[in-house]
């Protein structure tokens, strides 16, 4: 079945990033773009992915709600930068495969490696966004001869987002969306109702004084709706959740404390009311290498959209400095 059919429209594509969608334009994950698009085999899925530019390959993980596209201000700068930028749909999300298992952190940051050899390269820089970010935490530390630089957005490490979620109530009550999840077949009826409308006021909560335009919310909604979506999306969250009490929750935080070799820079919104900053905070004593954190005032959730020239930059910065 193909993952764009009804009651998701497909013939075109969302144009390049600045550029108004005119109503009658169909929509489809596979935007049109300087990018190109095509799927990869790894870790026993397919994923998709869309690349821009030749050089040293920077991955870019998207977050939750979002897909591959919330990178395209990136995806252009890196290329001009002189790097070879790919995005990836996390599996369950976009236009990668729908399986019906392989949702646990491990498995995730194993897709992402895969990819990375899939794309025949032996090491990458990467980029991970919030859940994206935390599997970037994981793979580091689960393929770190794979994992030439680190750049975590809006994630704490696992072991202090595991500490919060058992401790603190401040994140707890932040992550009320995820407590949310916890329910069976309910969270996924919510977030494709009225056309996906709770994406539409998460994107707006979550964002900080310069919130994302109304084509990202627009795409973010119909992303949501592909079918299966919602349901794969959350599984990651229920994971998280049920499993800080099980055998396979504790094995996984003993297993994060294996520290992060590669050179790290750790950003964070200050306004971010997911993911607090003091969460995020102190995660340099994981990483045994350079560590950057960067806390960027007046920033949501969302800092590679809310402030894209200021969070590409020190990106480009960083890669450049540690592509050696």
């Amino acid at each position: 079945m193909p993952l764009d059919q009804k009651p998701v429209p497909t013939a075109a594509a969302i144009p390049a990033a600045a550029s108004p969608r005119p109503a009658e334009t169909a929509w489809t994950v596979r935007s049109s773009g300087p990018w190109t698009h095509r799927d990869l085999a790894a870790n026993g899925a397919r994923f998709h992915i869309a690349e821009l530019g030749e050089g040293p390959l920077v991955l870019l993980v998207h977050g939750w709600p979002e897909y591959w596209w919330a990178w395209r201000h990136q995806m252009t700068a890196l290329a001009e930068a002189g790097f070879r930028a790919v995005a990836l749909d996390l599996r369950g999300m976009g236009g990668s495969d729908r399986t019906p298992r392989g949702y646990d952190p491990g498995n995730l940051a194993l897709d992402i490696t895969g990819v990375i050899r899939s794309l025949g390269e032996r090491r990458a820089h990467l980029v991970g966004h919030a859940t994206g970010g935390s599997l970037a935490w994981v793979a580091a530390v689960m393929r770190p001869s794979v994992i030439q630089s680190l750049t975590v957005v809006a994630a704490a490490h696992p072991r202090q987002l595991r500490r919060a979620l058992l401790t603190d109530r401040r994140q707890i009550a932040a992550f009320d969306h995820v407590l949310g999840f916890q329910r069976p077949w309910i969270p996924e009826r919510r977030l494709v109702a009225d056309d996906a409308a709770v994406i539409a006021e998460h994107l707006d909560d979550w964002a900080g004084p310069n919130k994302l335009d109304a084509e990202a919310v627009a795409a973010y909604r119909q992303a949501i709706q592909i079918p299966s979506t919602a349901h794969c999306s959350i599984e990651p969250y229920r994971w998280l959740l049920r499993s800080l009490a099980r055998p396979d929750g504790i094995q996984f935080a003993r297993r994060m404390k294996k520290p992060v070799t590669a050179p790290t820079l750790h950003v964070q919104g200050a306004a971010d009311p997911v993911l607090l900053a003091h969460t995020a905070l102190g995660a340099g004593e994981y990483v045994e290498a350079p560590y950057r954190w960067r806390l960027l005032p007046g920033v949501g959730h969302f800092p590679h959209e809310e402030a894209p020239d200021q969070f590409s930059s020190e990106l480009i910065s960083w890669v450049q400095e540690h592509k050696g």
